[in-house]
């Protein structure tokens, strides 16, 4: 059988765009040195934004009958389409700030991009403060760390969900957003997201829970929403990613 050459194209087209995508991960670790067990960082199913799904209504007047219709949230009019779980990722810390522990993810793929924005959905009720969640970047040829807190980006739309928030290589540029600034044009070595605030220091979203959920995670545009992947599918793979502490995130000094 032949294949239109428009048809292969488009095959192709999608098959590097789905690679391009696929190198790109978010991997949940747990830094906790002294074993405090305070700390845990998962990808985990249902706790996602739903970008695109269904909820199985009761139907008026009697709401004795179920009526599937579709659902979607205006927190993140655009996700991750490889995630068919609803996976948000879930970091938490629990009790004081002063425990040397974080919970986090390590983003992989990135090195060597220019960065151009940085982003994550944050669901309602959980921590966005000033140091916690955070991205923690390091530039190709320097060794300091920039932070940028989810507080300090720009929100971009909400909804029941939560709040999309966003940096853009010109407010990483300019006061106040990224700790230091980051020069327009800078290529990535590495990028973390860090949780390290406990519940002795809630926000006005939470009363000291201890906790963030994210999801569509964003670097360069590029959303990830779900766990880093076994056997180049979407089962498993999401609970398992964590890590003790032993790769160098040089990332729990603030």
């Amino acid at each position: 059988m032949r294949i239109p050459l428009s048809v292969l194209s488009l095959f192709m087209t999608a098959g590097l765009a789905f690679g391009q995508n696929d190198k790109f991960t978010v991997k949940p670790f747990e830094f906790d040195p002294s074993n405090t067990n305070l700390v845990t960082a998962a990808w985990l199913g249902g706790l996602g934004c739903p970008t695109s799904t269904v909820v199985a209504a009761f139907a008026p007047p009697t709401f004795t009958t179920i009526t599937v219709v579709p659902f979607k949230d205006t927190t993140c009019p655009t996700g991750d389409p490889r995630d068919k779980k609803n996976e948000g990722l879930l970091l938490a810390k629990t009790g004081p700030t002063n425990n040397n522990a974080s919970a986090g993810a390590t983003i992989n793929g990135v090195r060597g991009e220019v960065l151009t924005e940085v982003g994550f959905d944050i669901r309602n009720g959980t921590h966005c403060g000033a140091g916690a969640p955070r991205f923690n970047i390091v530039l190709e040829g320097s060794p300091t760390i920039h932070f940028v807190g989810c507080a300090a980006m720009t929100t971009t739309s909400t909804g029941l969900y939560g709040q999309r928030k966003r940096a853009t290589a010109a407010q990483l540029a300019a006061d106040g957003v990224a700790f230091p600034p980051i020069p327009a044009g800078s290529r990535i070595r590495s990028i973390a997201i860090i949780f390290d605030e406990g519940q002795d220091n809630p926000t006005p979203s939470e009363l000291g829970s201890g906790l963030a959920v994210l999801d569509n995670i964003d670097v360069n545009g590029n959303l990830v929403g779900r766990g880093p992947q076994r056997n180049g599918n979407n089962e498993g793979g999401n609970n398992g990613d964590h890590d003790d502490g032993d790769d160098d995130h040089g990332d729990n000094e603030r």
